[in-house]
């Protein structure tokens, strides 16, 4: 039989950012425990801030009966001279039956004793106390917290637990709570509690109670009310969706007003007006004519007729944040950028200052400049490079940045600008981070790109030649991210770079034998990421490629040549060319002619030198041309045999073989 269940946990405000990156495991997790107690069906998860809901439309008012099968040992242990043995007799005793009710059965190869016994499942509301412990104790959101003298801990402090099985209060205390069927609606509301006797009541009275229960239907609400905005008065909010899911996450009657602020703070740049209200307050910025204006959007969750205080409070607070920006704003442009304080704050111990960074950034800057310099506009010179090295930490002794810490390099844009600099140096400078996540910005231009390149390159050799080495899933250098984002910015900007050479190269600037093991570290990035079978990425290494720009494009071309519908057959020839040369010197490889004794063995030849004389514009159409050999090769397989008595005709059949794998290796090597 079954029946509705209906479980609510109340708590105090939920923060919203580790509960919301806990928040895509709560389903997997409760629907995880409900199948270990035989009990898993359907269910509704609804969120606010004070509390998490469980609802079962057809919960099992009973664990399903079941049947345990049970082995024991194999019978010429468990019996001999035709007597039971100790390991028979406690095998009956652990199945609580007599030894004449104990059967036998096969298992595998041997006739063992067994018994089957039928298990009664357990009454839904005995278990539903340790379903709900075991859920809450599987919730993991980084930081928890005791309260009173209690010594368990959870996020908030866990304040109401309902816990209704159809119309039937299931009674149980868990963390110092006791089951009931109360709870609670908006404060706005009531802070007295409410009853309910059924799931329907409840539903209804928390909604009557200026409480939104699904967070869906709050974020469409939100959703509706920016559009009606946007509609009505010809604005563009930036609606970002993760600061969307925090403003649902914290709001039980999300109400969508909109704010104002003094024209005076536009002078500052937009990233400092958008980070104060998204980053600090949980604003919305609004853009008119795609340029940021003096007005922003607050979701309160009052529940009100008149919202004027609501609006005139969150005003007088981002007036005082924007007033401050200022403030450090005008100051730090008075006081211009100037590296010289870099000395005196430390990059990492055993790694100099700041300063020493910067120093190091500009040879490994100027390395890539000669390599790259062809890429470069005539005015792009050597001296604007280092220019946009040395200025490019000098943001951080910015008061701006010191309040403001996610605006490092961004202020330095808006500094280097003020202070009359060349456009590249400035944005380099803005740009020298990119990309800091997965799914970032890449830099604009190849001058940018270079000064990211030796920022991201310094940290990986300089974190290598003290040893702060990866290890497992610990990076707290975020050298892996560092190590994808070089890749990204070579295959984005289409600059070549030599594993082997130029990590050997740069290597010489700390005098660090670690090339070795940053080329290794570089390799195992490669498998990540290209998204491919990992085979392909281990052909065109073993092919002996080192050149980042090249894999990526032979990763592509082959992977692309993998995926088509005969390619198995068409493979299945190529592996036998690689097995007959498995063992031969690829070195010195001749075939003469004048050895051939029939036209398979010149038709092969002339096809393969045909192919291979050929300038291709891309690898995939050079891949192509040389998986077309395949019928020309069966041929050659079907008549000519290889492996004759003749040392002379036998070794040019291989050479000739050989010449094909050798050609595919220039690619990829297809064993």
């Amino acid at each position: 039989m079954r029946t509705t269940l209906l479980i609510e946990i109340g708590v105090e405000e939920l923060p919203a950012i580790p509960f919301l990156k806990e928040l895509p495991n709560i389903e997997k997790k409760y629907a995880k425990i409900l199948e270990k107690y035989s009990l898993n069906c359907d269910f509704e998860f609804f969120y606010t801030p004070r509390r998490l809901v469980f609802f079962h439309k057809e919960f099992l008012l009973k664990q399903p009966d079941k049947i345990e099968k049970l082995f024991g040992p194999p019978l010429q242990i468990a019996y001999k001279d035709s007597h039971p043995t100790k390991a028979a007799i406690s095998f009956a005793k652990k199945c609580q039956v007599s030894l004449d009710e104990i059967k036998t059965a096969k298992k595998g190869e041997k006739e063992v004793l067994y018994f089957e016994k039928r298990v009664e499942g357990l009454d839904s509301k005995e278990l539903l106390r340790d379903i709900i412990e075991e859920f809450l104790k599987s919730l993991s959101f980084g930081k928890s917290m005791r309260w009173g003298s209690f010594d368990f801990s959870f996020i908030r402090p866990i304040r109401w637990i309902g816990c209704l099985l159809g119309s039937e209060v299931v009674n149980f205390n868990l963390f110092g709570v006791d089951s009931s069927n109360k709870s609670y609606g908006h404060r706005s509301v009531s802070y007295e509690p409410f009853f309910y006797n059924s799931a329907d009541e409840y539903f209804k009275k928390i909604q009557n109670s200026g409480v939104i229960l699904d967070q869906n239907v709050r974020k469409e609400i939100i959703k509706q009310e920016f559009e009606k905005i946007e509609h009505e008065k010809d604005l563009k909010i930036d609606q970002d969706s993760s600061l969307v899911d925090e403003v649902v996450a914290i709001t039980e009657y999300p109400t969508v007003l909109v704010g104002e602020f003094d024209k005076k703070f536009l002078k500052l740049p937009k990233e400092v007006i958008i980070t104060s209200m998204k980053e600090h307050q949980r604003y919305f910025p609004i853009f008119k004519d795609k340029k940021l204006i003096n007005s922003f959007i607050v979701v309160s969750n009052a529940y009100t007729k008149d919202f004027s205080l609501v609006i005139g409070g969150n005003e007088k607070v981002l007036k005082a944040r924007l007033s401050d920006a200022l403030f450090f704003y005008e100051n730090d442009l008075k006081n211009s950028l100037n590296s010289e304080g870099l000395k005196d704050i430390v990059f990492l111990e055993n790694l100099g200052s700041l300063h020493d960074k910067i120093q190091r950034e500009l040879k490994i800057a100027l390395y890539l400049y000669e390599k790259y310099k062809t890429s470069l506009s005539e005015n792009q010179t050597k001296e604007k490079l280092t220019r946009a090295i040395e200025l490019s930490k000098a943001d951080l002794l910015s008061e701006m940045v010191y309040e403001f810490t996610e605006l490092q390099a961004i202020m330095g844009y808006y500094y280097a600008k003020a202070m009359g600099e060349d456009e590249s140096i400035c944005l380099a400078i803005k740009e020298q981070y990119l990309p800091d996540g997965e799914d970032a910005k890449l830099p604009t231009t190849n001058f940018s790109s270079i000064v990211a390149l030796a920022n991201k390159l310094d940290t990986l050799f300089s974190l290598f030649s003290i040893n702060k080495i990866p290890t497992g899933t610990k990076d707290p250098y975020a050298l892996r991210r560092a190590t994808f984002g070089v890749i990204k910015i070579l295959e984005d900007r289409g600059f070549s770079f030599d594993l082997d050479k130029d990590l050997k190269e740069l290597s010489k600037l700390y005098n660090k034998e670690i090339a070795s093991k940053i080329e290794e570290f570089f390799i195992e990035r490669l498998y990540q990421f290209f998204d491919v079978n990992s085979s392909i990425v281990k052909a065109i290494l073993n092919s002996g490629e080192r050149d980042i720009l090249k894999i990526s494009k032979k990763v592509k071309a082959l992977d692309n040549i993998t995926k088509s519908k005969d390619f198995s057959t068409i493979f299945s020839t190529f592996k036998r060319v690689a097995n007959i040369i498995k063992d031969m010197d690829e070195s010195d490889i001749k075939v003469d002619q004048e050895l051939f004794q029939n036209e398979y063995e010149k038709e092969l030849f002339n096809e393969f030198n045909n192919i291979a004389s050929k300038k291709y514009t891309s690898y995939e159409k050079n891949l192509k041309e040389l998986f077309s050999l395949k019928s020309k090769i069966d041929n050659f397989f079907d008549n000519v045999m290889v492996n004759v008595e003749n040392t002379k005709i036998k070794q040019n059949r291989k050479n000739l073989i050989a010449l094909i794998y050798r050609e595919f290796k220039k690619i990829a090597d297809i064993k």
